[in-house]
C-alpha cells in the first residue's frame, strides 16, 4: 500500500489517501494517517478497504496537494548509518571517524515542527552561507514498543519514505565546536516524499542490509549524488532496537537512515572542491529520488535575517 496525507480542494482539510494506479482515494472522516497506525497493519488494511469501497473523493494523483505522510510526527531520530558518508563527512568537518560509530548506531533528535512536504519551498537557515541537502530514507514506526529485539524490530515499521535533512554546514560546524549538537545547523527544515510505502510492497527488492533501491540527487538538473540503500551499515531493525532501548517508540515516530554515501554537498565539495559543488543558494532546484519510494523536489528560497542575541 501507498498512503499519503494531502489537502483536499473539496473541503480544504487534511485527508489520508491511498494510491491505486494513478488515482488517490481519499479517506472519509477526520482520521489522520498517524491514527491508522499502532498495530501490525490491520488499521491500514481496513482503511484501504474503506477508501476503495466508499471514498471521500477520487482524484488524479498529479492534481493532489501532498503533505509529508506524517506531517506532525511525535519525534524524528536522525541516524548516521552509512559508513561511506560517515567517513567522507568526518573528513569534511575536520575530524576522523571515532570507533564508537562501529559499536552503536549514533543519532540525534531533530525538529518535528520543521517538517515539509515533497514540493515545499525550503528557506535557507538564517545566516547560513553553507546550505546543503542530505539524501536519506526514513522508516515510520507503526506499532510502538520498548527494548525491541533487532532481529524482529522491523516488524514495528509501518512503511518507508524519502527524507531530506536540510543542513547549514557553517552553523553546524560552529555550534559543534562546543561539543553539543547539531542543533540550529539542522532544524530549519526536514522534507519527506509524498507517500508512506508499506514493507510488503518492498519485500521483492530485499538486498544487502536493506533494499536494493537506487538513491539519486540532482541540483538544477545536474546529477550530484548516487548511491544504494542496500549499502547501509546499520540495519533498520538495529536502528529501532537502539532507539527503543530504555524508552518507548510511538506510532508515527520517524527513524531516519542518515545520508547515503556521497549524498550531500559536504561530501562532494570535500572530495572535488566547492567550485564543482557549491553550496545551495536561493533559486536552486533540488530533486531527491529513491526508487520505489518517491521524490522530493524543492526550490531553495531566501531565509529570514538573523536577529542578534545581544
Amino acid at each position: 500500500m501507498r498512503w499519503s496525507t494531502y489537502i483536499s480542494a473539496a473541503d480544504g482539510g487534511e485527508h489520508a489517501g491511498m494510491l491505486q494506479g494513478d488515482e488517490l482515494y481519499g479517506l472519509r472522516g477526520s482520521a489522520s494517517l498517524i491514527e491508522l497506525l499502532g498495530d501490525d497493519g490491520a488499521g491500514l488494511s481496513a482503511a484501504r478497504d474503506e477508501a476503495l469501497n466508499n471514498p471521500f473523493e477520487v482524484l488524479p494523483v498529479a492534481s493532489a496537494r501532498p503533505l509529508a505522510p506524517i506531517p506532525r510526527p511525535p519525534s524524528i531520530r536522525y541516524f548516521i548509518a552509512f559508513e561511506e558518508h560517515r567517513r567522507n563527512a568526518s573528513r569534511g568537518m575536520g575530524h576522523t571517524v571515532d570507533p564508537v560509530w562501529y559499536e552503536i548506531p549514533l543519532f540525534y533528535f531533530t525538529n518535528p515542527a520543521a517538517v515539509r512536504g515533497p514540493a515545499d519551498d525550503i528557506p535557507v537557515a538564517p545566516g547560513s552561507q553553507g546550505f546543503d541537502y542530505e539524501l536519506e530514507v526514513a522508516a515510520v514506526v507503526g506499532r510502538g514498543g520498548s527494548d525491541l529485539d533487532p532481529r524482529t524490530a522491523e516488524e514495528h515499521i509501518a512503511g518507508y519514505t524519502v527524507m531530506c535533512d536540510w543542513s547549514a554546514r557553517d552553523i553546524q560546524r560552529h555550534e559543534m565546536a562546543g561539543n553539543l549538537g547539531p542543533t540550529k545547523g539542522k532544524d530549519t527544515a526536514t522534507s519527506f516524499s509524498g507517500f508512506l510505502v508499506t514493507p510488503d510492497e518492498l519485500e521483492p527488492h530485499r538486498g544487502g542490509n536493506a533494499y536494493r533501491f537506487e538513491m539519486t540527487a540532482s541540483v538544477n538538473g545536474k546529477l550530484y549524488s548516487k548511491g544504494s540503500l542496500a549499502d547501509i551499515y546499520w540495519r533498520f531493525g538495529e536502528l529501532l532496537a537502539y532507539a527503543s532501548r530504555g524508552t518507548t517508540l510511538r506510532p508515527g515516530d520517524i527513524i531516519g537512515s542518515g545520508t547515503v554515501g556521497t549524498g550531500c554537498i559536504l561530501e562532494l565539495s570535500t572530495m572535488h572542491g566547492t567550485e564543482a559543488y557549491p553550496w545551495l543558494k536561493p533559486g536552486d532546484t533540488v530533486r531527491l529520488e529513491v526508487a520505489e519510494l518517491g521524490v522530493i523536489e524543492s526550490v531553495i528560497v531566501p531565509g529570514p535575517p538573523v536577529i542578534p542575541l545581544r
